[in-house]
């Protein structure tokens, strides 16, 4: 089987996502000449055909959409195997003393059981530094998979656990978010149905995969931003009970009876060897 280079990899990839030689030369930095040759010259090896031309342009073949999908999987691998390399050789240089493990956790969410795992870990033996990274909706998945994080906070069935081992930790209900003087704030609690399509309230929208999901909502960039619109009365939002920790005055919170309960786990790629990982699971899982 013929080995791949990143770097071919990575020309393939610009093309097939711009599916334009000329900008995806330009994002690459290099003429487009060169780009192309390159590109046949992986067609070549390979023995497939992976881009159709023609005059209306650059479209995927049935190989090309499969090399598309490996070579994202593959490229994450490679960038993810050289940035957890930088950080475990970092206890090796020059006064560094211990290991370092990059721990996502989505903004504001799960804060009284991220406070207890910090400090139970702390006061282990041989602790590593815990850098905790904050992410956005559904970021922590893509921070393990390209090592910008060893391990995360993730929460079912919003995140997708698929190729990640993981042990549960905590089950929670799920609360509305809403502004103060609302007349459903008043409620002792809610279904559903009863936030669904509330005039003058959507819902707020949290990007998915690049993009937003359709709805007359405000798009959210970050937890700061949808405070303050549904301090506003602009919005609203569903959370984990345990969002209560960073609501302000000008919020509610109202139990949702039927919301399915989120699950929280710990999650880590399931190919790691690194003792210090190893030691912050076994804290979390007495916790």
């Amino acid at each position: 089987m013929e080995a791949l280079e990143t770097r071919e990899l990575r020309y393939f990839m610009a093309v097939a996502e711009e599916l334009h030689f000329g900008r995806a030369a330009e994002r690459l930095g290099m003429a487009q000449p060169p780009l192309s040759r390159a590109i046949q010259r992986l067609e070549r090896r390979l023995g497939v055909v992976l881009l159709a031309r023609d005059r209306r342009g650059v479209s995927l073949t049935g190989a090309g959409e499969v090399l598309l999908h490996e070579g994202r999987v593959a490229l994450d691998a490679a960038t993810a195997a050289a940035r957890r390399t930088r950080r475990a050789g970092g206890a090796d240089g020059p006064g560094g003393t211990r290991d370092r493990l990059v721990l996502a956790v989505k903004a504001a969410a799960s804060h009284d059981l991220l406070q207890k795992l910090l400090a139970a870990y702390a006061a282990e033996s041989g602790a590593a530094e815990i850098e905790v990274l904050p992410s956005g909706m559904c970021e922590q998945e893509e921070m393990l998979r390209d090592g910008r994080a060893d391990v995360a906070l993730m929460h079912s069935p919003f995140n997708s656990l698929a190729g990640f081992d993981h042990e549960e930790l905590t089950s929670e209900g799920q609360i509305a978010v809403l502004p103060a003087g609302h007349p459903l704030a008043a409620r002792a609690a809610l279904t559903l149905a009863d936030i669904t399509d509330v005039p003058g309230l959507p819902h707020a929208r949290w990007p998915r995969d690049g993009s937003y999901p359709p709805g007359p909502g405000p798009e959210i960039h970050d937890q700061t931003q949808l405070a303050q619109l549904i301090a506003l009365g602009r919005t609203m939002a569903v959370f984990p009970e345990s969002a209560r920790a960073w609501l302000w005055s000008e919020h509610a919170a109202v139990p949702l009876t039927d919301a399915p309960p989120v699950v929280t786990h710990i999650a880590w790629p399931a190919h790691s060897r690194s003792a210090a990982l190893a030691g912050l699971i076994r804290t979390a899982t007495r916790l």
